[in-house]
């Protein structure tokens, strides 16, 4: 059985997942998520949590491919730390 994901999302992004143009999401892996959960991405105006609040807008995604890692089994961890890394979209 799918899951309902609920998680908050700043505007910039928000708006490019709502025109087709991002087609992915890069999170904390703090919660559970497998292909056919629905990720539900509300809209909040700020990070700040003293001044933030919900736009009202939501947009409701399935996940269609869901990867759980940890930076240790890459052994990579002082490269990272270095260098940064990419997340790539593709069609």
């Amino acid at each position: 059985m799918s899951r309902r994901i609920v998680k908050k999302i700043l505007p910039e992004y928000f708006d490019l997942i709502s025109l087709g143009k991002k087609k992915y999401e890069f999170r904390l892996a703090d919660f559970e998520a497998e292909d056919g959960d629905v990720l539900v991405l509300e809209e909040w105006d700020s990070v700040d949590p003293a001044t933030r609040k919900s736009t009202g807008r939501v947009i409701e995604k399935t996940i269609t491919y869901a990867r759980k890692f940890r930076i240790d089994e890459l052994n990579q961890l002082q490269d990272m730390k270095e260098h940064g890394f990419y997340i790539l979209q593709f069609d």
